[in-house]
């Protein structure tokens, strides 16, 4: 079951957000990353995906609020490949550090 308590996010205002995520369950050997890109890319985010070798899936996604929420929300939602049991979440201020989103390795 996905975390009940997400992170905060701040009051939006405007300005880029970076979503740090830890998703653990069943989210490596079944296409988690490269469907995570697919839907960072469909929303028009930056940053990266790659597995951990503690078996979870680190995620950095940075954009607009809105729609860093929405990844956010596909995340724990049946739509995401796998099992996700629990997403561990920090939000801070955009780098912009990105400039696509990508597997990293």
């Amino acid at each position: 079951m996905a975390d009940k308590h997400p992170a905060q996010f701040p009051a939006d205002t405007g300005e880029p957000v970076r979503l740090n995520a830890r998703v653990s369950g069943v989210v490596q050997a079944v296409g988690f990353r490269y469907w995570t890109v697919r839907k960072a890319e469909e929303l028009g985010l930056t940053g990266t995906v790659r597995n951990n070798d503690d078996g979870t899936v680190g995620i950095v996604a940075e954009g607009p609020q809105s729609v860093v929420l929405e990844l956010r929300r596909w995340l724990r939602s049946p739509e995401a490949p796998g099992r996700v049991d629990d997403v561990q979440e920090a939000v801070s201020v955009a780098t912009g550090t990105f400039s696509d989103f990508r597997v990293a390795y």
